[in-house]
């Protein structure tokens, strides 16, 4: 199975995780970009662009889009995305742990792999006793 990742997101954000995530990991297993979208950005006008950047990652088994805050203009971006793109599936509240949780379970498929971000995003939440 072949799932790609797009992580849409505010500026600073897609990119820096990715390559957390590559420092931690080595190669990462499965194909992964950042879309970042400028505060000030139109999404009409962006949505060519984000649109070429998911053909980039897109899997024979759809793509996994990652996006930051559910509801701000990425997340919007991202929803547009999913709806002229098939298959696809979009997990708001991307963290470093979603997308490590996401990265040692690539060999799921689109649905399965949508469900385990959600879980390692909040799995990744602790509120420690000290």
């Amino acid at each position: 199975m072949a799932v790609g990742i797009l992580l849409v997101t505010h500026p600073g954000l897609g990119n820096a995780l990715l390559e957390t995530a590559s420092r931690l990991l080595g190669k990462l297993p499965l194909e992964a970009r950042a879309f970042e979208l400028e505060f000030d950005a139109d999404l009409a006008v962006q949505l060519p662009r984000a649109s070429a950047a998911l053909k980039k990652v897109m899997g024979d088994d759809g793509a996994l889009l990652l996006t930051d805050v559910y509801g701000a203009s990425p997340a919007r971006l991202a929803h547009q995305l999913t709806q002229i793109a098939s298959p696809c599936r979009r997990v708001a509240g991307l963290s470093l742990p979603m997308l490590l949780r996401v990265m040692n379970y690539g060999d799921q498929g689109l649905e399965d792999l949508a469900r385990t971000a959600a879980n390692g995003g909040r799995n990744g939440v602790v509120l420690d006793d000290a």
